[in-house]
């Protein structure tokens, strides 16, 4: 079943409370989330982005994953 943007974006919040969230799509299927948060910084775009995958639990895990492709946009703020 794919997800809506506000189903990641309600997963996002959980994680990043703080954070500026801009998750966009409407196939349910290939989105695109950009994520702003304060923990973020001093880390690479690798491990930014490795803590947004862990929250969104699971939901891109392999073939029978909800949600199939997610353009990441991840950074501290300025």
């Amino acid at each position: 079943m794919p997800m809506s943007a506000q189903e990641i974006e309600v997963l996002l919040r959980e994680r990043f409370p703080d954070a500026e969230i801009m998750v966009q799509g409407d196939d349910g299927v290939h989105m695109s989330a950009m994520v702003i948060d304060e923990s973020f910084r001093g880390m690479n775009r690798v491990e930014q982005q490795r803590m947004v995958y862990a929250a969104l639990k699971g939901k891109m895990d392999g073939p029978a994953g909800e949600l199939h492709a997610l353009a990441l946009t991840t950074k501290a703020p300025e």
